[in-house]
């Protein structure tokens, strides 16, 4: 059995550009996923961070996240670049964020009857569509040429997974799924590297009340 790989197959779908530079929209669940994500796409993309999770189910937690995506676009769009990640000899594009619903009712009546799954089961994969298919919808409205997710960054999430529903959503909507698995090559190690250096607030639970638990 072939198994992908999804960063190489990413890393073609760059290479075919040229000097063109498509749009994307990046689904994003945090600022330090986001990190090392945008270090590699900023280069090669129009890249607007679509901040949409539902699943975090305190108020609280969703706006410190929130506010820490913000501040750390922030940084990137004034060149506040840290560390030996981003290769400067490449251009940069300003980076946009979109603020999405936040609706954790969306979360719950769609996990509806999976609450006692076990993390990383079926609740999750139902989480995971629920956030790619608002990337897909939005980046459909607003005529992106891409759209992808953060979530492949988390050893913890999968990536199989999670590029098999954002390729199957590629077929529903106009967009093009970016296949991805940022945490290849050490892009988790290196967006741990960065929460450090740009002193990113990181959570140690997903977001929903169930992973809390």
């Amino acid at each position: 059995m072939n198994v992908r790989n999804f960063n190489k197959e990413m890393e073609n779908t760059i290479s075919s550009f040229e000097n063109r530079v498509p749009t994307l929209l990046l689904h994003s669940c945090c600022a330090p996923c986001s990190s090392a994500c945008l270090y590699a796409l900023v280069p090669y993309f129009n890249v607007t961070v679509l901040y949409y999770n539902p699943n975090i189910t305190e108020v609280s937690e969703y706006e410190k996240r929130l506010e820490e995506q913000r501040r750390f676009i922030a940084k990137l769009n004034t060149g506040r670049y840290v560390g030996e990640g981003f290769d400067t000899s490449l251009p940069y594009h300003d980076i946009s964020l979109i603020d999405g619903r936040y609706e954790p009712k969306e979360f719950f009546d769609a996990v509806k009857g999976y609450e006692s799954c076990p993390e990383g089961g079926d609740r999750c994969f139902i989480c995971y569509e629920l956030r790619l298919r608002e990337a897909a919808r939005v980046a459909d409205a607003k005529g992106f040429d891409y759209f992808a997710t953060t979530l492949t960054l988390s050893p913890l999430k999968n990536a199989a997974k999670l590029n098999e529903i954002g390729e199957r959503l590629s077929g529903e909507f106009e967009a093009t799924y970016l296949v991805s698995d940022f945490k290849k090559k050490d892009g988790y190690k290196r967006s741990i590297q960065l929460s450090k250096e740009y002193d990113l607030y990181r959570q140690d639970f997903c977001g929903c009340v169930f992973s809390r638990r």
